[in-house]
């Protein structure tokens, strides 16, 4: 076979399963453009078009039908991918890589609680950008930190146990209800209008707040579906956790029993609380351990209704505020 130009070319016969592999690339919306370019050409040689003829139809130089047809007479399929790059040479090597994340865990510079990469760089030699990618490859994050708390509850296994299993595999004609209380939560105005979100530049809210009371939510989640039920009170006494509980068993059929998971909060422990539930035997309450409220769901519930409804909104009234609560909860 000879090209347009006369020169013979040497065949290029195409097996079924490249063929097959060349037509997939072409179909494909998320390939490489100069991949599917590239089958492109192969495909076209492969039916006998001469060289000049295929850069025409797809708007390249002939001498780049040239070279692709050659690659693949030579290498096949693997031909058309692209040769790896030998790329600038290391400037740093492991054992300066170890050193920099020796150092970064092992030690504090005299003058910070933690590395910069202002500060790292200045003490190694390394420039900014050299620091920033060993970190990041590394994940080291010297400026953040996290806190936590352990429960000295010496039943501690035994609870989360407990509640656990309560939550996984919750007794037949039972509800789990995860039971807790918000209070103190504000109902906060702006002293200037909040101006609005526009392209390129975010919602803005001045610092200061005007406060305009506050209301407590008492709040019983039902592990199993989700549905909530809550109520707001002016305060968060004995007698407002009595009045929810009773509330509570308004709501729940009678024939279910209802067990309870609950902190040990001083107005959940007062003696009329213990006797109301003493004389309701269906009630079965399971504290949670010392220090350990992460295992209440309800509080997973109350962070939603924080970050969603009640961070940024901007109230005049508790009136105001306790609806808003009232709609979140009530929202499927």
């Amino acid at each position: 076979m000879a090209n347009a130009t006369g020169r013979p070319t040497a065949p290029l016969v195409l097996s079924e399963a490249e063929r097959e592999y060349l037509e997939r690339q072409v179909r494909k919306h998320r390939v490489a453009r100069s991949l599917s370019e590239r089958c492109r050409i192969i495909l076209r040689c492969g039916e006998g078009v001469p060289s000049k003829v295929v850069a025409d139809e797809l708007g390249v130089h002939e001498h780049t039908v040239g070279k692709w047809r050659r690659r693949f007479l030579k290498d096949r399929l693997d031909g058309l991918l692209d040769e790896v790059r030998p790329g600038r040479p290391r400037t740093i090597d492991d054992d300066q890589i170890a050193a920099v994340i020796e150092r970064t865990l092992r030690s504090t510079p005299s003058d910070a609680t933690h590395w910069s990469i202002r500060s790292m760089a200045g003490a190694t030699g390394f420039s900014h950008t050299t620091i920033r990618r060993i970190w990041n490859a590394f994940g080291l994050q010297p400026h953040r930190t996290e806190t936590f708390k352990l429960s000295g509850d010496p039943l501690f296994v035994d609870k989360v146990r407990d509640i656990v299993g309560l939550y996984l595999s919750p007794p037949n004609r039972a509800l789990v209800l995860s039971v807790d209380e918000k209070s103190q939560i504000q109902a906060l105005d702006r002293e200037q209008p909040v101006l609005p979100m526009m392209p390129g530049v975010p919602e803005r809210r001045t610092h200061s707040y005007v406060r305009h009371g506050t209301t407590t939510l008492f709040a019983a989640l039902d592990v199993a579906s989700g549905f909530v039920i809550g109520k707001c009170y002016k305060r968060h006494r004995a007698t407002e956790f009595l009045d929810f509980l009773k509330q509570i068993d308004a709501s729940v059929p009678s024939d279910l029993d209802v067990h309870i998971v609950m902190d040990y909060y001083a107005t959940h422990k007062t003696a009329s609380v213990k006797n109301w539930l003493m004389r309701r035997p269906r009630y079965h309450v399971h504290f949670t351990p010392t220090s350990a409220s992460w295992i209440n769901q309800v509080e997973r519930w109350f962070a939603e209704l924080t970050r969603k409804q009640l961070r940024r909104g901007v109230r005049t009234s508790t009136m105001q505020l306790e609806a808003d609560i009232r709609s979140f909860h009530r929202t499927p």
